[in-house]
């Protein structure tokens, strides 16, 4: 029964939830996992790889997203987006490379003050 009730609240939520507020989720979600990386450094070094990963995807989707030609947002909003993007994607490569709790910072920064703005804060 519980199972049923969760799972047609999920089913609503998809519904009731804007794409703004379901990217911003996404967002503080990947914050989340990043804060916990740095926060618990360096015990957290195995989590690092898989938070970074999910962050890598889901700024490759929103690079994706403003770059198709459909796209309704104004070109300038689009090239901010893009060019955040390579930022995220260049920060990435270098935590791998050299890892060090601090880079996390900007990543976690970036992806919860872009949260805020979609939120409308």
């Amino acid at each position: 029964m519980y199972q049923q009730g969760a799972k047609a609240y999920q089913q609503t939520a998809k519904v009731v939830e804007s794409s703004r507020e379901r990217e911003s989720a996404l967002l503080m979600k990947a914050a989340a996992s990043l804060q916990k990386v740095r926060d618990e450094w360096p015990n957290s070094f195995d989590d690092m790889q898989p938070a970074l990963n999910f962050n890598r995807k889901l700024w490759t989707i929103f690079m994706t997203s403003v770059t198709k030609e459909d796209s309704p947002l104004p070109t300038e909003v689009r090239q901010n987006i893009a060019n955040l993007g390579l930022f995220i994607m260049n920060q990435t490569r270098e935590m791998t490379l050299e890892p060090h709790p601090q880079k996390l910072d900007v990543l976690v920064r970036l992806n919860r003050q872009i949260a805020a703005g979609l939120r409308g804060m």
